[in-house]
């Protein structure tokens, strides 16, 4: 940031502010999608004869537009927003506690190297799957209450801390808040999968080009993303599926493994069903991450200007605590030399 501001640099935890800063922006726009795709990913369809239904909401959604209608007609605008609170924090905490851990990690490698050299792609890539796994088992609580009050039914709303008690007061007790944790740490592998699509569909669709423009980047980006999204998108079901209240057909009983919700839902619905969601799911990907783009180089623009005023404020308070020790001491003076 030097080189553009003539500032000095941000310190690891004023890039991790300025990135969660970024995330929260662009999760925050794009926020009605993330209801939609969870709502959409925890029901089940229901079989003639079933006694109860088989999910936590009387309605069935059977894409995103018809999601966003139903939602709007029975719960209003707000219900688009159910949960956003919880969900901020959490895209904030999990976002700082990345790229904190990130750093940590990365320059305890670079000072366990013999010869300080930057990392390769691959160790980045580890570096980033070990960030994201520290940084899950901080913030996953967030992410099991966010998740049970997207999917709460109309009349069933609950806060933030009325939801975590819930969660507490089950059966799982206090291990219920990181309940999903297993499938969380076999996500991070999803970044991994992103570049190494990006790679290897730039040399099938731009053989030999080594710059390329704008477009051509957004538009291996978005293919790359899709593909990672596609690969683990029966994880991120399962996640969901261990986060969120138990079905009513299951009498309260909540899964053991995401195995287990994939098993559920495959008997139910099919393996496709395991897929379900995957539209909004690409959608608010893509624009998270190309919002997540435009955001964060200005946040640690603006981040880096503060940190420098508030620098600059600290000094000038020092300089008067010196001015005013050294005025105190010339009155003193003459009095010990007298």
């Amino acid at each position: 940031m030097a080189n553009k501001t003539g500032l000095p640099p941000l310190p690891p935890w004023g890039n991790a502010l300025a990135g969660a800063t970024g995330a929260v922006i662009a999760n925050a726009i794009v926020y009605p999608l993330d209801i939609v795709k969870t709502r959409i990913q925890v029901q089940v369809k229901s079989k003639p004869g079933d006694e109860a239904p088989l999910t936590t909401n009387s309605h069935h959604y059977t894409s995103t537009v018809d999601a966003i209608q139903k939602i709007l007609a029975d719960e209003g605008l707000l219900g688009l927003y159910s949960g956003i609170n919880g969900s901020l924090i959490g895209v904030a905490s999990t976002n700082f506690a990345y790229f904190y851990w990130y750093s940590v990690i990365r320059t305890l490698y670079l000072s366990s190297q013999k010869v300080p050299k930057p990392p390769g792609t691959a160790i980045e890539l580890g570096l980033g799957a070990a960030a994201g796994a520290v940084a899950q088992v901080f913030t996953i609580p967030v992410a099991v209450i966010t998740t049970r009050q997207q999917t709460q039914p109309k009349g069933d709303k609950k806060g933030l801390l009325d939801t975590g008690r819930e969660v507490i007061n089950s059966e799982d007790g206090w291990t219920g808040l990181w309940r999903g944790l297993k499938a969380s740490l076999v996500l991070v592998v999803n970044p991994a999968i992103t570049y190494g699509a990006y790679q290897r569909l730039k040399d099938v669709i731009f053989p030999g080009k080594t710059n390329l423009r704008p477009w051509e980047a957004f538009l291996l980006g978005a293919m790359s993303k899709s593909l990672a999204t596609i690969a683990t998108q029966p994880l991120i079901v399962a996640k969901v599926g261990l986060q969120s209240r138990p079905p009513p057909a299951r009498q309260g009983k909540p899964f053991e493994s995401f195995i287990e919700v994939m098993k559920y839902i495959v008997d139910n619905e099919g393996p496709l069903a395991l897929f379900k969601g995957i539209t909004p799911q690409i959608v608010k990907g893509l624009l998270v991450q190309g919002l997540l783009m435009m955001t964060k180089e200005r946040m640690e623009i603006l981040f880096t200007v503060l940190f420098a005023h508030l620098r600059r404020i600290r000094a000038q308070q020092l300089q008067k605590v010196a001015d005013l020790a050294g005025s105190s001491a010339k009155k003193v003076l003459p009095i010990i030399t007298k």
